[in-house]
């Protein structure tokens, strides 16, 4: 073969070098966040309290190094202002309420279900703080929309909803709306909605990067096209991880604000029995963890929750009675 002619692969690899080159340039300019921190009482504090609330304080402190320990914040989360995203969740919330109000599916505020949802928020919200120095300022609301959809979610700045088909067709105990809460809680906190958005502002400068640099080499739009599949694939490689981790961190805050953790586990074997055990993509390529891999990783992490869930119900671990839903057996 003539020395001057390159393979059609070796174009490739250079235009994937070259999309590699920059998004290695553009996460090194990405300044460092600061790192998630529990809001702890400082030693000043306690000298000036009475005895008995500064040994409150301790154990509260104390705590705080137990359960799921507190994600560090990404880097491509500070390439989307918090502000900014939280100001489109609320003006997106607004606009799902008045739709809803309009059809007659928005449950009015003394409705039963929604006071149901709203008790179990007012003992979630006062954990959130661990895992978000910007709960605290967030102006939390709980509504209840009627659909025969399974869904809930919480939006950033603590905009919370449940559909009602998500409770009524899987039946679900106050533990297990805590799970789910709890989960979509974190979403939020952790900011996972900021870091995808600078996931996509990141991937469009490795797109336009690559691509002007593949067409200076002469590769045509190559570098752009293998830069855009890369990040299609790191999206959703970061969203299993998303949903992993507010697993996780759903479960930790359900269990201080007193509700048992093994409800996750029967939660999502409810819905996996609701899926008929098909439906679900290919693990590898789905946006949320199988859900056999998602009990054994909560079952996995039930040891470190399950002291924190026994604290809040004034009992030891071990005197802890098996959780008991309304469907299957109890879990120990």
């Amino acid at each position: 073969m003539n020395g001057s002619l390159r393979p059609w692969w070796s174009d490739a690899h250079a235009a994937a070098r070259a999309a590699a080159a920059v998004l290695a340039c553009v996460i090194a300019l990405v300044p460092a966040p600061r790192e998630a921190r529990a809001q702890q009482p400082g030693a000043a504090a306690s000298r000036t309290m009475p005895d008995g609330q500064a040994d409150a304080r301790k154990r509260e402190a104390l705590s705080q190094d137990e359960g799921i320990a507190v994600p560090q914040r990404s880097r491509i989360a500070s390439l989307a202002s918090a502000q900014r995203v939280e100001a489109q969740a609320q003006a997106q919330y607004g606009q799902l309420l008045k739709q809803a109000s309009s059809q007659g599916a928005l449950a009015p505020p003394d409705y039963p279900p929604l006071l149901r949802l709203k008790t179990i928020a007012e003992r979630l919200i006062p954990h959130s703080r661990r895992f978000s120095d910007r709960s605290d300022a967030w102006r939390w609301e709980v509504n209840l929309l009627g659909s025969k959809q399974v869904n809930a979610f919480v939006m950033p700045g603590g905009k919370i909803a449940f559909y009602t088909g998500i409770i009524d067709r899987l039946r679900l105990t106050d533990d297990e709306i805590a799970m789910i809460m709890g989960h979509e809680m974190a979403h939020a906190l952790l900011e996972h909605g900021r870091e995808r958005e600078g996931q996509a502002r990141l991937a469009q400068i490795a797109t336009v990067g690559a691509s002007v640099f593949s067409q200076i080499l002469g590769y045509g739009d190559l570098g752009g096209q293998l830069a855009s599949g890369a990040s299609q694939l790191t999206l959703l490689k970061f969203s299993r991880g998303d949903e992993a981790e507010a697993d996780l961190v759903g479960m930790d805050i359900a269990a201080r604000a007193g509700y048992d953790p093994r409800a996750a586990i029967k939660l999502w074997q409810k819905m996996s029995s609701l899926a008929g055990g098909q439906g679900q993509p290919p693990q590898f390529l789905s946006t949320h963890p199988a859900h056999a891999t998602r009990i054994d990783t909560i079952g996995a992490a039930l040891p470190k929750v399950m002291p924190l869930y026994a604290r809040a119900q004034g009992v030891a671990p071990e005197a802890l009675p098996p959780y008991a839903s309304n469907w299957g057996p109890p879990i120990k």
